[in-house]
């Protein structure tokens, strides 16, 4: 069931209002069954594999939390279960080709897996909750006493498929005590939802056509097309992502709960390490607590540091997908974050640096070459082979060997109406910086859309709906960490 379809238009209201109107204490369970027959519509047989993870973690939960010894061992255990579930629905066919490719070199080939396996919607982000959880009950915390809590924290529908990363302290309290939906909560509802909407049907499932396109054919395409493909997946990425989050979060606004944020303003990083300060910010703050911390994090020397962030960054890039391409995006990010560090340490030492680094125009500098570098990765992250994406980049570096076009602007493989979106890019990212600059200067200001007179919030919204009817696609597109 996806955000922008139908059948989540008729699902949504209808799980709000008889969550209302039951009894306090049934409450709980009626959102536990609608979280359950929200992930069942599209494969039933994974409602079993929820559940039967739920219950392992909170098994091991209480026994971690009543445990005088072996309690590191119980961890870990629930650890490798965890990850080892993961391990087989994503990377079983993965491993088996590295190791077919290895065994390959000596003449022979392993025989195929003989089974098909799905990946099943959601898995990276609740396994990495259940962690969380058993981590912290072993570092102290308390344990979810009761199961249907503890049931309703991992399978929570607004945040099941693609987060955010939810803290089970910040959740669980919520449970028993939802905040009840007063006239100004179901107005903030409806504009995150119907902002997320706006941002995914009129831009990102718009602009997912030319990307499409693009990505497929790069061969067929100059630098100048390679670049505004690569613009337009960045705002793809952005605006489909942070849409998932905006519906997430108005949808459990009306049942009462808050879920975290997971932007704010990425592309306007002045830094590759402000840029994963905003960008994704459940995923980044779980790498660094669960995994970059435990590694070591920064209380060594500067070669310690260096290794922590590479092995968090490239495990970050394979958690996002079974292939090489995705490897090469965290290795990439690493680098960059090692990089960053760096010249910081650098400029610490050198006065001029120092000044620099304070003037208007460095700062501005400094946030349109994050927003490339970032591209640069993107398209590793994007393309669906290594080679598909060095050719991409051999071309966007407009390296004689990778020019085959002689006229720019080669769009024979796109239609008219792609074309013109196409076209258009230059002035979105355009307009992609002027509002993220306005909505900074909005929030320092401590102003909000909410603010201004219902008249214009009431013809806002009138507007959004029409725009949505009008430039919708012909298909509604899965969102993209759909797949993650």
């Amino acid at each position: 069931m996806l955000f922008n379809s139908f059948q989540y238009l008729v699902f949504l209201p209808c799980v709000v209002l008889l969550f209302w109107l039951s009894p306090q204490r049934v409450r709980p369970y009626v959102l536990l069954v609608a979280c359950y027959v929200f992930y069942m519509s599209w494969k039933p047989i994974y409602g079993l594999l929820m559940f039967g993870l739920t219950l392992l973690n909170y098994v091991m939960g209480l026994l971690i939390a009543r445990a005088s010894s072996h309690r590191k061992l119980m961890m870990s255990l629930a650890i490798i279960l965890n990850l080892g579930t993961l391990a087989f629905f994503k990377y079983a066919y993965f491993m088996r080709d590295l190791a077919d490719s290895w065994v390959g070199q000596l003449g022979t080939h392993l025989p195929p897996l003989g089974i098909s396996i799905i990946l099943p919607l959601g898995i990276s982000f609740f396994v990495f909750e259940f962690i969380h959880y058993v981590v912290d009950v072993y570092k102290g915390s308390a344990p979810v006493r009761k199961f249907t809590d503890f049931a309703l924290f991992a399978s929570f529908f607004p945040t099941q498929i693609a987060g955010p990363i939810k803290r089970y302290e910040d959740f669980v309290p919520q449970i028993n005590n939802p905040a009840r939906p007063t006239l100004a909560i179901v107005e903030k509802s409806f504009y995150l939802i119907l902002l997320g909407l706006f941002k995914k049907i009129l831009f990102a499932d718009n602009l997912s056509i030319v990307v499409h396109s693009a990505f497929e054919h790069p061969e067929l395409l100059s630098s100048v097309d390679l670049w505004l493909a690569v613009y337009a997946f960045a705002f793809q990425i952005y605006f489909d992502f942070s849409a998932y989050t905006d519906i997430a979060r108005g949808s459990a606004l009306l049942l009462g709960f808050k879920v975290p944020e997971n932007f704010n303003l990425p592309y306007l990083a002045s830094s590759i390490s402000d840029f994963w300060r905003r960008w994704h910010i459940s995923l980044s703050t779980w790498l660094r607590d669960y995994l970059f911390i435990p590694l070591g994090g920064s209380h060594g020397s500067r070669v310690f540091t260096y290794r922590n962030l590479m092995i968090t960054m490239i495990l970050g890039g394979i958690w996002h997908g079974a292939a090489a391409h995705f490897a090469i995006w965290g290795a990439y990010q690493g680098l960059l974050l090692v990089a960053n560090k760096e010249f910081q340490q650098l400029s610490q030492h050198l006065n001029f640096l120092q000044r620099i680094r304070q003037t208007k125009v460095f700062h501005y500098f400094s946030i349109v070459l994050t927003f490339h570098m970032v591209c640069f990765g993107w398209v590793f992250f994007r393309a669906e082979s290594i080679a598909g994406a060095m050719l991409i980049i051999k071309k966007l570096l407009f390296l004689p060997e990778a020019q085959q076009v002689l006229n720019p602007f080669c769009l024979s493989i796109i239609n008219t109406k792609e074309s013109t979106v196409f076209m258009i890019l230059p002035a979105m990212l355009a307009l992609l910086f002027a509002g993220q600059l306005a909505a900074k200067k909005f929030a320092q200001r401590q102003t909000s859309f909410l603010l201004v007179p219902k008249w214009a919030q009431t013809c806002t919204f009138a507007v959004v709906i029409c725009l949505l009817i009008i430039f919708s696609p012909d298909y509604a597109p899965k969102f993209i960490y759909f797949q993650f």
